[in-house]
């Protein structure tokens, strides 16, 4: 059985939410189909997507939307074909909108968990990470409740760092953490696009510098504020998956772990290492030599399944092969652990 956790969902209705704010659909001069979002243009597309482009087939902005699946059976067609039983989807991490007005955030959280629990509703083998308003913490409590209790989300699915200046260990946000460990959910851990929040600077931003490096450094920071800030002290039930392979955590665990101990903020009552049993982490990784480091360095069982499924640098091979797994290890990373971390008992 494989059980897919990290991928990414459009549907219609998340786009031209707001006059300003978007999301939109563009084409641009290059013929290559991107989101704007404000200021800001996405400049990555997958492969299929680049080969259609230079082949002059890319489709126009009206075709392009109406080309977006708002029908499921295409995502359950396409995950027979990769082998994969089940799916939680999640809003691309370009979209969070922490950077906006709380207001325009709410509604947009409420449209696009609306959206994921329509296209989930007629199949067991899709779920969805609710989206939350993380710059308002009390209306993302609500949200959550109904997200979860409603429409049957299966946790939260959120950035690693900046939710509209707030950060992961602020008092603030203290109540969202509860919630998830009142509902018995998990968080979804994703880096987003910094430079969103930049307004008319974001034109300034190079080769999606706060993409391809800053989601790594999103997904760590939120590792090491979680712990240093004394959050999983307070709330430690608290259950966390992060993606890219953890960030940079892995590769440098024993350097977190030196450097806590004598770090004079720190807010933590156990050594870095103790936390571990609140973290999952993928093998999304574009290397099997790291992928086996992952696995060395974490263990089987904090290892779930998830690839960027249809992203950018979705990795388009099995994760757990060539690794040296028995058949029961390589079960755990497949389905076992991610049965585990979405069990609500």
């Amino acid at each position: 059985m494989l059980i897919d956790l990290h991928a990414h969902n459009l549907l219609p209705d998340m786009f031209d939410h707001d006059p300003h704010w978007g999301p939109f659909f563009i084409v641009g001069e290059s013929g290559r189909w991107n989101i704007r979002i404000g200021d800001w243009v996405l400049d990555l597309v997958t492969p299929e997507d680049k080969q259609q482009a230079e082949s002059g087939r890319a489709p126009s902005k009206e075709a392009g939307l109406a080309g977006i699946p708002s029908d499921p059976k295409l995502r359950l067609e396409q995950m027979d074909v990769a082998g994969i039983d089940r799916m939680v989807l999640s809003l691309p991490a370009h979209m969070y909108m922490y950077w906006t007005a709380p207001d325009v955030n709410i509604k947009y959280a409420q449209k696009v968990n609306d959206a994921n629990a329509a296209y989930c509703a007629d199949s067991e083998r899709l779920d969805f990470w609710a989206h939350l308003p993380l710059q308002d913490p009390g209306a993302s409590v609500a949200e959550l409740e109904r997200a979860v209790t409603e429409l049957g989300a299966a946790g939260i699915g959120m950035g690693g760092a900046n939710f509209g200046g707030l950060e992961v260990d602020d008092e603030a946000m203290w109540p969202v953490w509860e919630k998830a460990c009142e509902l018995g959910v998990p968080l979804f851990v994703h880096g987003h696009n910094q430079s969103c929040s930049w307004g008319s600077r974001a034109a300034l931003e190079r080769y999606e510098l706060t993409s391809i490096v800053g989601f790594m450094y999103d997904e760590t920071a939120l590792f090491w504020n979680f712990i240093c800030g004394g959050v999983l002290d307070r709330f430690p039930q608290l259950k966390i998956y992060i993606t890219h392979g953890g960030g940079y955590v892995p590769y440098q665990l024993g350097r977190f772990e030196a450097t806590n101990e004598v770090l004079g903020d720190r807010k933590n009552k156990q050594p870095v290492s103790q936390y571990l049993t609140n973290f999952w982490f993928d093998p999304l990784v574009h290397s099997r030599a790291m992928r086996k480091a992952i696995v060395d360095v974490i263990g089987v069982d904090r290892l779930v399944y998830g690839d960027n499924f249809g992203g950018s640098d979705g990795v388009r091979e099995d994760l757990t092969e060539g690794l040296g797994l028995s058949p029961d290890e390589a079960e755990k990373i497949r389905s076992g652990n991610a049965l585990t971390l979405l069990s609500r008992a």
